[in-house]
């Protein structure tokens, strides 16, 4: 293995921050949700908070030292547009026949309840390497494996992504449950540990059927338990309180 100092001392500093909570500075709810108005910076096609943007940073530029260009297919996302997504897949997926209880397990193969999301947090980040130069829907497991396109982005990832903080998301564990594996989402550990800590005090039944969202009526307190153990709970045990 390569020798890096600098990533090493960078790992240490961030592990300490984790343990003693210097780096889990608390959300305001509606921040929690989605809502609000978040301290993100802004560039290059993406939104985090200023600590997960400038580790985010640092390994992009790592990443091309190496022919690996950093693009962004998804980072913060506000209530709004989470509700986009899971109104057009709704929609869609009743208008082809599903049931409103299908739909809904259909939608949570892959995408999250608004106001449950934790892309609204400004730490988890979708990326793929630009230099794949792939072809169609970029987030398919499939590419980021055997001899598809974004393979030297994930073996660099898996080297070194959580030396600037970053942990894969929802893994290819075959115990997990929830979310199918996303080899491409990476959340900013030194922050959202807390906030998922943080979220899992929320009344999520509550939360949600505030909302009114379409759907909703299936929402039933057993169908959140289960949401909220698999879906939000079932992760990386690596970014878990």
């Amino acid at each position: 293995m390569k020798n890096r100092p600098f990533h090493l001392i960078n790992t240490v500093l961030i592990l300490l921050c984790c343990q003693f909570g210097f780096s889990q500075k608390s959300l305001p709810e509606d921040q929690l949700i989605g809502k609000g108005n978040p301290d993100f910076v802004e560039r290059d096609g993406y939104k985090l908070r200023p600590e997960a943007a400038k580790a985010f940073d640092e390994m992009k530029a790592a990443a091309a030292k190496e022919g690996i260009a950093f693009q962004v297919v998804s980072s913060y996302r506000n209530y709004a547009h989470q509700n986009r997504i899971w109104e057009r897949k709704y929609k869609a997926y009743t208008a082809d026949g599903l049931s409103p209880q299908d739909a809904i397990t259909k939608i949570i193969a892959y995408s999250t309840i608004p106001g449950t999301s934790r892309h609204h947090w400004g730490t988890d980040i979708d990326i793929v390497d630009a230099n794949g130069n792939a072809n169609g829907d970029l987030l398919v497991p499939s590419k980021f494996h055997g001899d598809g396109p974004f393979c030297k982005f994930k073996a660099w990832m898996d080297e070194h992504a959580n030396d600037y903080g970053y942990y894969l998301v929802y893994t290819d564990d075959g115990n997990r449950t929830g979310f199918n594996y996303e080899p491409w989402h990476y959340s900013y550990k030194p922050l959202s540990v807390g906030y998922l800590e943080q979220y899992k005090k929320l009344d999520v039944q509550q939360v949600l059927q505030e909302q009114k969202l379409m759907g909703s009526a299936e929402f039933t307190p057993e169908f959140i338990t289960r949401y909220r153990t698999q879906n939000i709970l079932d992760i990386n045990p690596e970014l878990l309180p």
